[in-house]
């Protein structure tokens, strides 16, 4: 039996934090941090820290969609992240930290347009929501220290104050969406 995933590409500010996020969920089988959307090829994390490369730090999600939705995935993104900042998540700024969904198809595209529509009716933030819906063009992976950054580095202050949060929100929100490692 040939099993048929999909792929999809987000950025939702520093890719350490949506790494750690989506690789939780049930029906995720993996997660690349990495630069997509810049003008350069291979780009190295020094050159897209400068904020000229027009490269975002993000995540590349292959999933199984009979098991997580894109949709289901959009939900997630939305309700981990500040998608109301230009240039900026917390207290990373620059445009490499720019809320991104990089649809990979049409059907990704009117799921990610939709997604954003119901999102905004929620009116969950009082400022609108900047985040970019964009076709992919490309995605670079990031270099190996990036990989598992959470998993590896749990006791850095950056884990601490920024990601740890950030899966006790997905842990109480999506408990039901985790598995079963990553269940309390």
């Amino acid at each position: 039996m040939n099993k048929i995933f999909e792929t999809t590409t987000l950025a939702g500010g520093c890719f350490w934090c949506t790494e750690a996020i989506f690789k939780r969920l049930k029906g995720v089988i993996s997660v690349l941090p990495g630069y997509s959307g810049g003008y350069i090829e291979n780009p190295t994390y020094q050159q897209i820290s400068s904020g000229k490369t027009g490269h975002v730090e993000a995540v590349q999600i292959e999933f199984d969609p009979k098991i997580i939705s894109f949709r289901k995935i959009l939900e997630i993104f939305w309700n981990t992240h500040n998608p109301t900042t230009i240039n900026q998540q917390g207290n990373d700024f620059g445009p490499q930290y720019r809320s991104v969904i990089f649809y990979h198809n049409d059907k990704q595209k009117k799921t990610a347009i939709k997604s954003k529509i119901e999102f905004e009716k929620e009116n969950i933030y009082k400022e609108k929501i900047v985040t970019e819906i964009i076709s992919f063009t490309n995605f670079y992976e990031a270099e190996d220290y990036h990989k598992n950054y959470f998993e590896n580095n749990k006791t850095a202050p950056y884990c601490n104050i920024v990601i740890n949060p950030k899966i006790n929100n997905l842990m109480k929100k999506y408990s039901d969406d985790l598995k079963k490692e990553y269940k309390l």
